[in-house]
This record gives C-alpha cells, structure tokens and sequence, in this order.
C-alpha cells in the first residue's frame, strides 16, 4: 500500500493539529475534560475528521483490558417502549466508544439461555429491566457492573438503580380522574412479577384509600390487547355498581379494555373513563385518544447507560428519578349523571 492510501494514524492527527500523540488520545478517548483545553480538543477532533482517522479500538481495548461493549436486558420486545431505551442507551454508548447489545429475554419459556461463552469476558458491564432480572441468572449478569432499570433501590442486585418517578404518574392520573369526580375504579394491572408494577399498585391504593367514599377492584391480565380484553369484560361484567373509571398499567391494556367497553355497549368517555401509561404511538391510533402518563423511553436508556459509565470509572451515577406527565385527551371525562359529584380544588 502506497503511503498516499495508508490509514492515517494518531501521529498524524497529533501533526496536523499541533499536539502531543497523548493529547491526541486523551481527546479521541474522551477523557480530555480537565486535562485539555477546549479549543485544543476542538483542533484535535477537527483534525481527525479530515484525516478520516478512526482510532484502533481493538489496540486501545487490549490495553484497558476492556471490551468496551455493554449488553442491554429487557424483556420480550412486545412494546416501543424498549427500543425507546435501546435507542437512548446506544446514543450515549457511541459517544464513549462503547456498543450495546440488546438480549431479550424469552417469556415462558424458563431461565433465558446464556450467549456468550464467558460473559465476563465478553463485556463491560449489564443494563437490565428488573421485568427480566431472571436473565441476569443465566449470564451471570449479578457478577459483572450492573445497572438495573425499574428497580427497588433498597434491595437491587446493581451497583446503581434508575427509575422513572412512576408513583408521581399514578398520583397525577388519580388526582385527574378524582377532581373529574370518579369514585368507582377498576385496577387493570399487569400480571408481571415486578417491582414497577408492585409500586403502581401501592401508589394507586393509598391515594384512593385517603377520599372517603371511593371504591377499588384489580383484575389482572398479561401485557397484550387479548388478554386485558377478556380481564376488562370479566370485571365490567361483575354484579354491584360498575366502575366509572379504569387505570391501567399500560397502554396495550387500556385498549383492550375499549374493546371490553364496545362489547358491554359502553361509551369511553361518557360511560367509562379509561387511562393508560406509557404514552406509546398506539395511545393516539385508537379513538377517542387515550389519556396517558407518558414516559421518556430514550431518556431513561440514556440515564441508565451514563449510570453504567460512572459505575466502569468509579464515579458517583446521578441521582434522582426522571420525571414523567400525564398527557390528558379524550378518554377521560365526568362519570355518567348519577355518579358523585368531582372533589372541590
């Protein structure tokens, strides 16, 4: 190969910008901040880009002894929601020379298979949904850095827990459907053994327990249209007064309730207020639009990966759950004219 067609190396880009090879590396590593100027990290990065120079990951891993590759846990991808945090944590992970792989893990079908020979040598670290926690058996996920995602904080296997604030999402949906003068609830939750869900559940309880006059019932179902379809028309069909008002874990459950409303000839919103959460494209496919709490899916796969990041350079992941909104549309409206009148304020 001529020297006019031979890849360009870190010398090169040292040349061409006036800098030192450590410089160079410090830059292309990310690893400048505090050590390099800023105009002379932009000099360095100018250079490389019209060098083409791309550095040798392969050399510079052999000498961390690190892989520089990240797996990423979650449960069957049956929503958007987690190629929404796929897509934050990956975003994060190139900017640090870092890849991620996505595992999901099988439902129903036992402890998920381990693919790799050695996971500890295959990666840096494990990002996991506590809803597959069961995988990190497998892999041995428990024994490499590990972040969880949706995870108690007081007994995660992780060395640093990421949430979404999902009990303020329930406050805000309860206080919503309370002030429209609902009364009547049905709890459609999800049936996952999850620490998320558990919250939910807990959260929407103490916040109804605390209105005098309210009544609560839970139906279960998994997370699919059927199955919260055959759930809603069981619960809508028992004897007793008949809720005003659905909460569901999620949004594939509250369109299957609309389904279970058509069926009993119910109308939503006249008849049946109905919620959701996780504001997935399927909350504005289905009519009348469903009210929803919506969750930053890219936001927390990228919390979760700079989590991941602190933990590898024992640094200190950022506090704090992320915040979540209730979206308000059109499937929530007063209960029917014989129901309670709303709460004052």
């Amino acid at each position: 190969m001529s020297r006019g067609s031979a890849r360009p190396t870190s010398r090169d880009v040292a040349r061409a910008a006036g800098v030192s090879q450590a410089a160079v590396s410090l830059v292309l590593g990310d690893k400048w901040r505090g050590r390099v100027s800023e105009p002379t990290a932009r000099r360095v990065r100018e250079a490389a880009d019209a060098l083409g120079y791309r550095p040798n990951l392969a050399a510079r891993n052999l000498r961390l002894g690190r892989t520089r590759t990240v797996l990423l846990v979650v449960p069957a991808l049956t929503t958007e929601f987690f190629a929404g945090v796929y897509t934050g944590a990956a975003r994060v992970a190139a900017e640090h020379g870092f890849g991620v792989v996505l595992y999901p893990s099988p439902e129903g079908v036992g402890p998920a298979r381990d693919p790799f020979a050695s996971a500890s040598a295959a990666l840096d670290g494990v990002i996991a949904s506590s809803m597959a926690a069961d995988a990190l058996t497998a892999i041995r996920g428990d024994q490499l850095p590990l972040v969880m995602l949706d995870s108690d904080p007081e007994g995660s296997l992780g060395a640093a827990t990421v949430n979404l604030d999902i009990a303020d999402g329930i406050r805000q949906v309860t206080e919503h459907l309370l002030a429209l003068g609902h009364r009547r609830f049905l709890h459609l939750a999800a049936d996952v053994p999850s620490w998320t869900f558990e919250v939910r559940a807990r959260e929407l309880a103490a916040r109804l327990s605390a209105v005098p006059g309210t009544t609560l019932v839970t139906a279960r179902a998994a997370i699919s249209i059927e199955d919260a379809l055959g759930a809603a028309e069981a619960a809508l069909a028992r004897p007793g007064p008949r809720p005003t008002a659905v909460v569901c874990d999620d949004d594939k459950l509250a369109a299957g309730v609309y389904k279970a409303a058509r069926r009993a000839r119910l109308r939503v919103p006249d008849d049946l207020s109905v919620t959701g959460l996780d504001d997935l494209g399927l909350a504005t496919a289905i009519d009348p639009e469903l009210t929803t709490v919506r969750l930053d899916a890219e936001l927390f796969g990228e919390r979760g990966m700079r989590a991941l990041l602190a933990v590898l350079e024992g640094g200190t992941p950022e506090a704090g759950d992320i915040p979540v909104a209730l979206v308000t549309r059109c499937s929530t409206a007063p209960p029917p004219a014989d129901g309670p009148a709303p709460v004052p304020g």
